[in-house]
């Protein structure tokens, strides 16, 4: 293999102690095949092109090789899962395979996720089938598209080696990329053992690679769990104002650094109902769409009480620390959301009236079963002047009783101070028309696995990558699924 054109690593993981990880090489396939290579990710990290495109390239994401200077590993953690506590997870069907610094100076994991068994396995078989493979590889990469903070996809391959679920499926790896892969629920797995020096360590590591400036604070433990419960609430708003609903917000599957991860059984809400579940395995509702904010502040309650020991020297002092952190995460998230959705409909200032519009507005669209993208969408279009560009209203048009609300909402934007053009083009750029919906996700899934045939991934991959940009040949991206075609329920794949 070319030493020359292969990423570089630079493990900081691998400096902390031997028991935050297992030294673990991914297992070999039998016949892999590149799927896709997300070019432009590979650009913004620096890593050569040709390289990726090689067959050197291709036996390193499906794990039979290792790129000089990869050193992989499986990290243990803990978790809350559904609300009970597993004291012993870990990469069970994942392994890192280092760490590369950006152009910018930036780093990020690497990981194989699919790549086989390792010591966090617990009886699986530390496979993927290639269904969850396409289905993060296209959301987390709309996710990205939309800004939202997330893991990104650097490749897909399939093994050329069959999966044994619930029938007999192909599989297939992904490699994916974070700011890093330190969960909550890493956190949690030494505080649990009162193992205080490895907490220690690790905060100081999250500090250094993700937090620096809390390193100068007058107490810097604090104001690290200040700065990950910040980045979480905002976070989370974001997932909001979109209808997107994550599916498994264990604790092992929210990330310090603050990105989204683990694209299992996640959706975007079609007709905007508060309460929209997807997980097959959520039986109670517990991840469903309105209660996503109240969870992440449940998470982050249990990161705040793996630090206590750090958070300072007098108990009652650190749990006061600690539970003021927690208690500001409501009026943070709150304030995130209410500010993005009175961008969405086009109001400069966040004040009692924009919120009660948005309370009236949201209610009238879950009583008449209003598509939430398309609702928001259209009221774009009708902010101001007729956009360039083609209308949804040849697909979608609002619903009658939504007539009351769009009067007071047109009587507000005629008081607003800012240029109609320029109120409407960002309410354009903010509320996208295409969203990786459960039923084209699913479509795609059934294309490659039933038939090998990967042409509707690539196109729905290329259409996300511009989701606000709509286009009349492209409708059938934008449209909402038609009743035979709902998916209500997804899965992780494990």
């Amino acid at each position: 293999m070319s030493q020359v054109n292969s990423p570089r690593f630079d493990n900081s993981y691998l400096r902390l102690p031997d028991r935050f990880y297992t030294r673990q090489a991914p297992e070999p396939v039998k016949a892999p095949r590149m799927i896709r290579i997300n070019e432009d990710l590979a650009r913004q990290l620096g890593i050569s092109l040709e390289w990726l495109n090689s067959p050197e390239a291709l036996q390193v994401l499906a794990g039979n090789q290792l790129a000089p200077g990869s050193e992989p590993i499986a990290t243990v953690y803990a978790a809350h899962q559904f609300g009970g506590w597993n004291p012993r997870l870990g990469d069970g069907r994942a392994v890192l395979l280092g760490e590369v610094i950006d152009p910018r100076g930036q780093r990020f994991d690497i990981q194989l996720k699919g790549s086989g068994r390792t010591p966090y396995s617990r009886g699986g078989d530390g496979r993927s089938p290639l269904g969850p493979v396409l289905r993060e590889y296209i959301v987390s990469e709309a996710m990205a598209a939309l800004g939202v903070p997330t893991s990104r996809s650097l490749a897909a391959v399939t093994t050329g080696e069959k999966v044994r679920r619930e029938r007999s499926l192909p599989g297939a790896i992904l490699t994916r990329v974070s700011a890093s892969h330190i969960r909550i629920g890493t956190f949690q797995y030494f505080a649990a053992r009162d193992d205080h020096e490895a907490v220690h360590i690790l905060a100081d590591h999250v500090i250094k690679r993700h937090y620096p400036a809390a390193a100068n604070a007058e107490r810097p433990y604090v104001a690290l769990l200040q700065a990950v419960i910040a980045r979480q609430a905002n976070l989370v708003a974001e997932w909001q104002q979109l209808g997107f609903i994550h599916g498994v917000m264990n604790t092992d599957n929210m990330l310090v650094s603050g990105d989204t991860v683990d694209y299992g059984p996640c959706a975007f809400m079609d007709a905007y109902h508060p309460d929209k579940v997807f997980s097959s395995i959520d039986e109670r509702g517990r991840y469903a769409y309105s209660n996503q904010p109240g969870i992440a502040q449940w998470n982050l309650a249990w990161l705040a009480r793996a630090l206590l020991p750090l958070l300072d020297e007098d108990e009652d002092a650190a749990v006061l620390a600690g539970q003021q952190a927690i208690d500001a995460y409501e009026k943070q998230y709150l304030d995130a959301y209410d500010d993005l959705m009175r961008r969405k409909l086009g109001l400069t200032r966040t004040n009692e009236k924009s919120k009660a519009l948005v309370t009236e507005l949201l209610q009238t669209m879950h009583e008449a079963s209003a598509d939430y993208t398309l609702t928001f969408r259209r009221l774009a279009e009708l902010a101001g002047p007729t956009p360039d560009q083609s209308s949804v209203a040849n697909i979608f048009e609002l619903p009658e009783s939504l007539q009351p609300w769009l009067k007071k909402w047109r009587a507000q934007l005629g008081r607003e101070q800012a240029p109609i053009a320029e109120r409407q083009q960002e309410m354009l750029a903010l509320n996208p028309v295409f969203i990786p919906r459960n039923h084209l996700v699913e479509e795609v899934i059934q294309a490659a696995t039933d038939k090998d045939d990967f042409e509707p991934f690539h196109r729905l991959v290329e259409r996300l990558a511009a989701p606000c940009s709509y286009d009349e040949g492209d409708a059938r991206y934008a449209m909402p699924p038609r009743a035979e075609q709902v998916v209500a329920r997804t899965f992780c794949g494990t």
